[in-house]
This record gives structure tokens, sequence and C-alpha cells, in this order.
């Protein structure tokens, strides 16, 4: 088994060479000074790059592991195209983001869904923020913050994030305790027999004007904005584990109004 943990068809991956810092600086001068021969060559010694990366995408159940390596040795191919010594920096520093970006973009516009770009772009500028203000404060952002420093909605952020989720089958199993399978269409709620069912509805409505004030509001926060246990933790000033009982607990008043 190849210790890059990626089978890639026609190719050994551990017999793959790479070059030293000063052999690659080396070749990079003169293929920069005009000997184009050696293009293939600084590719080739590079792949150990692509293969670093599909490492993060390794579920054969999503993605085609040679597709997504042909794509990675495009980026690659760039990557080795744009390359400047006098950015004074290693090659890899240069390549490993044009080569991610590559696959990236492969992926976001080949997915089973077709999705506004405007809607996945600002997926992308939220995961961005988040990564950028966790190094920065070492905890992610609220969605309020986000949502300011973005100029968008709190509910659009949950819309955004969801359309970089793949597709899931309606028969998709969600539960087994040992007896019956639940799947994911049992969880799906039928629209019209929600409107036809008047007395459910009116129970639902009845059970949250029953539950306490805190109970409603993690629910609301929870299940209509899309707010993390930790994100309404911080909000009612409480540890998460205090959140997660509230919820649990309000779910089951709720259930026994409603039966």
């Amino acid at each position: 088994m190849s210790r890059y943990k990626v089978d890639i068809t026609g190719i050994n991956t551990n017999e793959l060479e790479v070059l030293s810092n000063e052999e690659m600086l080396r070749l990079f001068k003169e293929y920069k000074n005009g000997n184009t021969s050696l293009k293939d060559k600084l590719v080739t010694y590079n792949l150990k790059l692509v293969l670093s990366i599909l490492k993060r995408f390794n579920n054969k159940d999503r993605y085609n592991m040679d597709d997504l390596f042909q794509i990675g040795c495009i980026g690659l191919i760039k990557a080795v195209d744009n390359f400047d010594l006098s950015f004074n920096c290693l090659f890899s520093t240069y390549a490993v983001p044009l080569i991610l970006g590559e696959i990236k973009r492969y992926i976001r516009d080949n997915t089973s869904l077709r999705i506004s770009r405007s809607i996945k772009d600002n997926a992308y500028h939220i995961i961005r923020y988040k990564e950028e203000y966790l190094n920065k404060y070492g905890k992610e952002p609220s969605n309020k913050e986000i949502a300011e420093h973005l100029n968008i909605s709190e509910y659009d952020i949950a819309t955004c994030l969801d359309s970089l989720c793949e597709p899931v089958s309606i028969f998709e199993p969600i539960y087994n305790d040992g007896g019956d399978t639940i799947y994911l269409f049992d969880q799906l709620a039928d629209r019209k027999d929600l409107k036809s069912d008047k007395d459910g509805l009116i129970s639902l409505k009845k059970g949250l004007e029953s539950i306490k004030e805190r109970e409603r509001l993690v629910l609301e926060q929870r299940y209509l904005i899309g707010k993390t246990q930790t994100e309404i933790a911080d909000i009612l000033n409480i540890s998460q584990a205090q959140v997660s009982r509230i919820e649990k607990s309000a779910i089951k008043t709720l259930r026994k109004i409603i039966k």
C-alpha cells in the first residue's frame, strides 16, 4: 500500500522521486533561462505535492481519485509556469495553494446540484473569515459577527454553508439501535399533510407558548437561525452542556404536549 494512501491508476506512488531544495532551485534557474525541456522533469518530481493534497479528498464514495489527480496536475503545471525565483519562497509553498484551488474549483463546478455561484462564493468567504478569526482570536466568530463582517443576514450564512454539502440519498440510514433502521426519508416532513394537520400545528404553537422562555429561545436559535450549541452558550453565558440539556428538555416537553 502506498504510504501516501492514495491509489492512482498506473502509478506506483512509492516510486515517485523528489528533489532537494538545492536541486529544485538549480532546475528552476535553468528552466527560467530558456531550457524548457526541464518542465516535464519539474512537474514529475513534484507529483507528490499533488498526492499530499489528495489525501484530504480520499473518499472513494464521493470522488474519483484519478480525476482529482489529473486536475491537481493542471494546478501543478500552472505553478511551474508561473513560479518566480524572486518570490523568495519554496516552490511547494507557492504550488500547494494553486493545486488545492484547482481541485476545489473542479469539485465546486461538478457537483450533482447546480448552486448559484454567488451563494458558493459567499460560503467560501464565510469559511475564510472563520479561519482568519480563529487564528487571530483562538475561537470561531459568532453568526452575528460573520453577518456584520460580510454584510449578509444570519439566515444566509446557514444557506451558503449548506450549499457546500454533498447531496444525500433519502434512503440514507441515519440511526439504528439494533432494531428497525431509521432512514432520512422517515424524517422528512410531508408539507401537504402538515398544512392539513391543523390540530398538530395548533398543538405545536401551544407547546412553544407553554415551555420556558429560555427553552423557546434555544429552539429558535438552533432550528430557525441555525446556530450551534456553542454559539448559543456564548449568548446565554452558560456552558454548551447546559444548552444541550435545555434543548433536550424543550423537545421532550413539546412531544408530550403535541401527543
